[in-house]
């Protein structure tokens, strides 16, 4: 499981608040991240990535330790094999699809494997000024699973896809996370969204100070 405790002061000023969470994420399970804009959501995810260093606690992946603010310790970033899927999809803009998947792995196989699954196959040499908002999340998602993460981190992952797409993007990314055994934490403002009796909900509104 992963275990956090931390608490991170969000923002400056009268609008400032501090984010303090403290809970277990249970592995090869997807938990749903729910709570108003602003809350602090996307940053709870930045912070178990590594882009963003609490000011105090501790965070464990299993036994191994990510963060421990008493001995002043952050795990590396590249060494969480960690897979972030942005709001903002941050693609490179020189890269094609094929090149983005190229970038996290060297396996044919498996990166024709998620073109199909992510409907992209027919766009591969496309850049993502050449995609629509859709097919560009979609990309953003396969990306951060070409590395194969043990911890998939996702922001608004399906906010562009329409209903019929989502589910089959969804029933297919079920499958690959079951096969690969990938704990998933997804934000969303949907709170039916990736609903299972298997998976967690985290409200993080209850957090805040």
């Amino acid at each position: 499981m992963i275990a956090i405790d931390i608490n991170k002061r969000i923002g400056r000023g009268p609008g400032s608040f501090r984010l303090q969470v403290k809970t277990v994420f249970q592995f090869n399970s997807v938990t749903r991240i729910l709570g108003p804009s602003g809350v602090g959501k996307s940053t709870l995810l930045k912070i178990l990535a590594g882009f963003i260093t609490p000011d105090s606690g501790l965070i464990k992946f299993g036994d191994a330790v990510w963060f421990d603010s008493q001995i002043k310790y952050s795990k590396m970033v590249q060494e969480r094999n960690v897979g972030f899927v942005f709001q903002d999809y941050a693609l490179f803009p020189n890269m094609t699809v094929a090149q983005h998947l190229h970038y996290g792995s060297d396996n044919a196989d498996y990166i024709n494997q998620l073109l199909e699954l992510g409907e992209l196959t027919s766009l591969k040499e496309r850049l993502p000024r050449q995609l629509s908002g859709g097919q560009q999340q979609r990309l953003a998602i396969l990306r951060a699973l070409s590395t194969k993460p043990k911890l998939l981190l996702m922001d608004e992952p399906f906010a562009a896809l329409d209903s019929a797409l989502k589910i089959r993007i969804m029933e297919r990314l079920k499958s690959l996370f079951e096969e690969q055994q990938t704990t998933v934490l997804m934000v969303t403002h949907q709170d039916q969204e990736w609903e299972h009796p298997k998976n967690q909900i985290f409200n993080l509104l209850s957090q805040e100070d």
